[in-house]
């Protein structure tokens, strides 16, 4: 596959609009966004804020793939820590969910109208993002895939 050309405009360059808007549905695993990955970070802000200790969180939580850190998979598709549609770790959730939905993965035109707007209900409302505010949340999320 061809690289863009630098010059070529992001679809999203002139900003997007999202709102979260409590659905609970980015929480409930869909096919390859199945995992959530953990950096330590992660886990100890997840840990500290259950009382935990860093390797208890990690023996009661976390399952490792490929030399990754990311919570259990449980029967159920929906992250364990989501109660009535709320995340019950808000405050010390993981990278990957602060940063969803501006994910380099589904920031493409096709993915995020194919993927993402179609289950997601803040799509197209709410808060006009800039594009260097988008550019700095995939900077962080890209990063984020690199640490265990």
């Amino acid at each position: 596959m061809a690289l863009k050309p630098k010059t070529e405009k992001e679809w999203w360059s002139d900003g997007v609009q999202f709102e979260c808007q409590g659905s609970g549905k980015c929480c409930v695993s869909h096919d390859q966004y199945g995992f959530v990955y953990m950096t330590e970070s992660d886990r100890k802000n997840m840990a500290k804020l259950l009382k935990l200790k860093l390797l208890d969180f990690e023996v009661q939580y976390c399952d490792i793939t490929d030399g990754f850190y990311h919570l259990k998979e449980i029967k159920d598709p929906k992250c364990m820590f989501l109660k009535d549609k709320r995340c019950t770790v808000y405050e010390a959730r993981p990278t990957q969910c602060r940063t969803w939905p501006f994910w380099p993965e589904v920031m493409n035109a096709k993915t995020w109208k194919k993927e993402v707007a179609a289950f997601c209900p803040g799509v197209g409302k709410g808060k006009i993002w800039k594009a260097d505010e988008i550019q700095k949340i995939m900077d962080e999320q890209a990063k984020s895939e690199t640490q265990t």
